[in-house]
């Protein structure tokens, strides 16, 4: 008789999965190797399988290498995936918070992990993303603690909007705008000197976020409509952990030296008591400037605690960032705090998602980040060389018997630009406290395996309260004999809400099809008064209050109640995937605006749409082996922006003192909105296993119905009307490129390198319109920003020298000027350079070994043209060391020229109304833009003290020293986050450069 042979028997096995942070893995498969036995774990990392004796389990999980596991006799494992660095990061965010598989994007997008903005940190986390995506550029304005940051992606596009990104934030959008920046090169809002009112980005906890997506171009942000013609910057932050209480601490501390300052000559003393055109010799080498700053101190100390079971995780967060600026008494102070929860009900049916963050910040005495007014370095940098400013900075007030005060002292009048820096940074001061909350809540409710319904809203609320102190015998020409006081506020409220159906389903093993359709409301309310007693003065001298303001009709004052902007949208999106291969996209959104009333277009809104398609050829066909992935996409897009505000119905408004400030344009009943059509293409391509990798998109974009403002016709009853014309082009390539020479368990080598080129022309104006000035443009400023035809934006003009036929510059030869250049371009016309670069490269590279990991990031920024008016007006005072050289020599050379009267050349092209054309400098500079140094001791050793499960330590420095400059001054730093300015130095704040250390321990 013959047995029958039984089955072996079956064991469950039971475990959790997590990374090495401890973090639970949703996702991973784990299948009996040899059999078709396998599960996926859930979103707490768990699972569970039956298992014969002996068997392997084989892990895998996409981002993360594979394991193979051996259970023997246990019954409960705990199994930890170790990360593929080299992995390219398989799902991104998009728009509306949707997560794509990346290899499926018909666009181009950046996915920047939240460690990259935390490993060398700035103040302004935003800083962070220079040189870490192609075809982005970030700017800071130099004002100091505090200072606002301008990113601008593929270009400048439109003359009426900031051209600055959209930032959503878990899927929804947040305020960015500022209350005040810089908009000439003297002084600012009624003349109280230029004053940068800070971003919204900036109030972010940069170690809340868990990773950030670029969307670059018009087809990734057409569904959020016209705030994102100028692309989207997606924020992911950080949620609860399942099973764990994790508590992050870490600590940054950075030192902040400033550098890039200009160079002075100690050759030659004063002359006319304050200028440095005297006899050569007994110069004292006092170091006026370098002692007037000090060294800036920044620290940032955040703690969160992560926690939470399968069906509620929490996450809460607190940080602290406290600055000490450069100048004065220059400080910022803010605070952050962060709450978030979701819970799954209803067996995981029911998802909500609700975060509410606080964030309160107060900054003292910020510097203007520019131009003559209230900036103390005017009179700091043009201080007669060889004389002790020791004096004056001890004794910057002195008493004024006739007066019973304490008045100004300085070595020369201080009528308007010049004043004592001293004074400034002592007797002109200010306060901003800005409180902000930002309140979100999503429901997700699955309906089925195919349809899901979402809805979500948030608030995003901030209010600034601004006061300014300027005391007695500050510059008469900008403030009453008995000082100057300004009291601001300024608020704002976003309130967005949407709602969305999201359709997903496999019709075959070859077919999917998903979609999403939904409506959105956006309103944006804002709220602002400035009472400013300008030269009207103060009743009583130095006693600051609204009650003490002579209201006449010297005073100023400016108010907004309940200026309201309204966006109604519906919209939708499908995409067909076949064979994991090939996908086709289509979107589209209409969306009905407020200031869009009183035109033709106010019921019907405004449409437009993006199509697309990639084609992953490595899933279609069989390449070699050395091929990893081989793609190509392409799209085209057409995305609307609405029109400014109350220009279709102005009204005239009242101003101080009972006058009336009349409309000065038409209303503009006929005005459309701005649209720009786009045109993206890109391959992608990893070779050796993922271990080489190119990424590379050519895109163009005309944005056409710009906003122009141009003189009425004749018999009209207003000055000006408004036109839709104008079509402005941006054309460029991109292309990243992704290496690991070394790939190891013990040493790895990442190498990146991100190279943009775009090319600005502005291809139409209007028949009526030759020129557009949409900068400063006054007798007191040597240049101006210009759109022409053929021309692009960012293209600066002023004056030149005088130039015959053969381009050879023409010199006087009788009279005062004999022997000097003539020069033309009084009114500022004539084109001298270019603000924007030829391209942008940057490189960076990481180390690791044995958790000690080295990186740093090269940042490349080629051509382009900057215009410093800081070194045309010292050198007209003599103070620089030029100057002093060509003293010495005896002669100026120019273009081959020698030009003998040294003082009478630099008299001519210096000043703050000089040549031009002489101030432009290349704007090319190379800079070591981060580095750090850290180690992670052993998570086994932390783990023994019972205290501590990960502890890392490191070295970090930012902008330490520039490899190549061939401007006196950071071309990075600019005076403002506005279109005009770009490009222009006038009396900025100096670059710093930062170094300190970081610590994080995990317990």
């Amino acid at each position: 008789m013959v047995r029958a042979r039984t089955a072996p028997q079956k064991t469950a096995v039971r475990g959790r999965i997590a990374d090495e942070a401890g973090n639970p893995l949703a996702g991973v498969t784990v299948v009996e190797r040899g059999t078709p036995n396998g599960v996926a774990t859930h979103s707490d990392g768990l699972f569970s399988i039956s298992v014969r004796p002996g068997a392997v389990l084989d892990v895998s999980c996409l981002g993360y290498l594979p394991r193979s596991v051996e259970p023997g006799s246990r019954t409960e494992l705990e199994i930890v995936l170790q990360e593929d660095v080299k992995s390219i990061e398989d799902v991104i965010v998009t728009a509306l918070g949707l997560e794509r598989n990346y290899v499926d994007l018909t666009y181009a997008a950046d996915k920047i992990k939240g460690s990259q903005l935390t490993a060398v940190k700035s103040p302004n986390l935003i800083l962070s993303l220079a040189g870490k995506s192609a075809g982005m550029q970030v700017g800071e304005t130099s004002s100091g603690a505090g200072a606002s940051a301008k990113v601008s992606i593929r270009g400048v596009r439109s003359v009426a909007s900031d051209n600055q990104p959209l930032y959503v934030v878990d899927g929804m959008p947040m305020l960015n705008s500022s209350p005040e920046q810089a908009y000439s090169a003297i002084g600012g809002v009624a003349d109280a000197g230029n004053r940068d009112g800070g971003d919204g980005i900036s109030n972010l906890n940069a170690e809340d976020i868990e990773s950030v997506s670029v969307l670059k171009g018009a087809p990734a942000a057409a569904l959020y409509g016209s705030q994102a013609a100028n692309g989207v910057i997606l924020i992911t932050t950080k949620k609860g952990s399942v099973g764990q209480q994790p508590v992050t601490f870490s600590s940054n501390l950075t030192f902040q030296t400033p550098f890039s300052l200009p160079k002075f000559q100690d050759r030659y003393g004063v002359s006319g008591g304050v200028e440095s055109w005297g006899a050569r010799g007994g110069v004292k080498p006092y170091d006026n400037a370098g002692e007037f700053f000090r060294t800036g101190v920044t620290a940032i100390n955040s703690v969160s605690v992560s926690t939470g079971s399968k069906q509620v995780q929490n996450y809460f967060s607190y940080a602290n960032t406290a600055e000490r600026g450069i100048t004065g008494k220059n400080r910022l102070m803010r605070h952050n705090f962060n709450l978030r929860t979701v819970s799954e009900l209803f067996r995981e049916r029911l998802r909500l998602d609700g975060n509410i963050s606080f964030m309160r910040q107060a900054v003292e005495d910020k510097p203007v980040p520019g131009g003559f007014y209230m900036n103390p370095l005017v009179g700091l940098y043009r201080f007669p060389r060889g004389v002790d400013m020791t004096p004056y900075r001890e004794h910057y007030a002195v008493y004024d018997e006739d007066r019973k005060l304490d008045v100004q002292q300085w070595i020369a009048p201080s009528d308007d630009f010049e004043q004592n820096p001293y004074w400034v940074v002592n007797r002109i001061r200010s306060r901003s406290v800005r409180n902000r909350v930002m309140a979100s809540l999503s429901a997700d409710w699955k309906v089925n395996d195919w349809l899901r319904l979402r809805a979500r809203g948030n608030v995003d609320y901030l209010g600034d309260k601004v006061r300014q102190r300027f005391y007695a015998s500050t510059a008469p020409a900008l403030a009453g004999a008995n000082g100057r006081y300004v009291e601001s506020a300024f608020s704002e409220t976003l309130f967005n809400g949407e709602v969305l159906a999201l359709f997903d389903r496999r019709f075959s093993s070859d077919w999917t099809f998903s979609a999403t359709a939904g409506a959105s409301l956006n309103d944006r309310t804002v709220n602002s008064l400035r009472m400013d007693s300008k030269t009207a003065s103060l009743y009583y001298p130095n006693i600051f209050n609204v009650a003490n303001i002579v209201m006449d009709s010297s005073a100023y004052v400016d108010e907004q109640i309940d200026a309201r902007r309204q966006i109604q949208s519906l919209f939708a999106t499908a995409s067909v995937k076949y064979a994991e291969s090939l996908t086709f996209e289509v979107t589209g959104r209409n969306d009905w605006a407020s200031t869009l009333a009183y035109t033709s277009a106010e019921g019907s809104g405004f449409f437009y749409c993006s199509l697309g398609a990639s084609w992953v050829v490595s899933k279609m066909f069989k390449l070699p082996e050395w091929i990893s992935l081989g793609k190509v996409r392409l799209t085209w897009s057409r995305v609307g922006n609405d029109i400014p505000m109350f220009i279709t119905n102005p009204k005239a408004h009242v101003t101080a003192g009972g006058g009336i400030n009349a409309a000065d344009a038409a209303p503009g009943t006929d005005l459309r909105p701005e649209m720009t059509h786009a045109v993206e293409a890109g391959v992608e391509w990893r070779f050796f296993g993922d271990r080489l990798g190119v990424n590379a998109t050519y895109y163009k974009t005309n944005t056409r119905n710009q906003f122009f403002k141009l003189p009425a016709l004749s018999g009209e009853v207003y000055a000006f009307r408004y036109e839709n014309a104008g079509n402005i082009e941006n054309e460029g390539v991109e292309i990243a490129l992704s290496a690991y020479p070394l790939y190891g368990k013990a040493l790895t080598w990442q190498s990146a390198v991100n190279f943009a080129r775009n090319r600005n022309r502005v291809i139409r104006l209007h028949d009526e319109l030759r020129e557009y000035v949409y900068g400063p443009s006054s007798f007191s400023s040597s240049y101006a920003m210009k759109l022409v035809e053929g021309g692009s934006i960012g293209d600066i003009y002023g004056r030149a020298f005088e130039r015959d036929e053969n381009g050879r510059i023409v010199y006087e030869t009788e009279g005062d000027y004999a022997g000097l250049p003539r020069t033309v371009g009084e009114g500022n016309t004539v084109r001298v350079g270019n603000a924007n670069p030829v391209f942008s490269l940057s490189w960076s590279n990481t180390f690791s070994y044995r958790g000690v990991s080295l990186s740093m990031l090269v940042d490349c920024r080629y051509g382009g043209h900057v215009l410093s008016q800081t070194m045309a007006d010292l050198d007209s005072y003599g103070v620089t060391e030029v100057t002093a050289d060509a003293r010495d020599r005896g002669y100026v050379t120019l273009e081959g020229r020698r030009i003998e009267d040294v003082r009478s050349f630099y008299k001519l092209v210096g000043g703050r109304a000089g040549v031009t054309e002489y101030y432009m400098y290349d704007a090319t500079n190379i800079r070591l833009r981060e580095l750090s140094l850290s180690y992670a001791l052993p998570r086994k050793l932390m783990r023994r003290t019972g205290v501590f499960s990960g502890a890392t330590v490191s070295l970090v420095a930012r902008n330490l020293f520039f490899i190549y400059n061939a401007a006196p001054f950071d071309p990075d730093l600019i005076l403002s986050t506005g279109n005009d300015n770009q490009g222009i130095d006038v009396y900025g704040m100096p670059t710093v450069r930062s170094f300190g250390f970081n610590i994080k321990l995990e317990f």
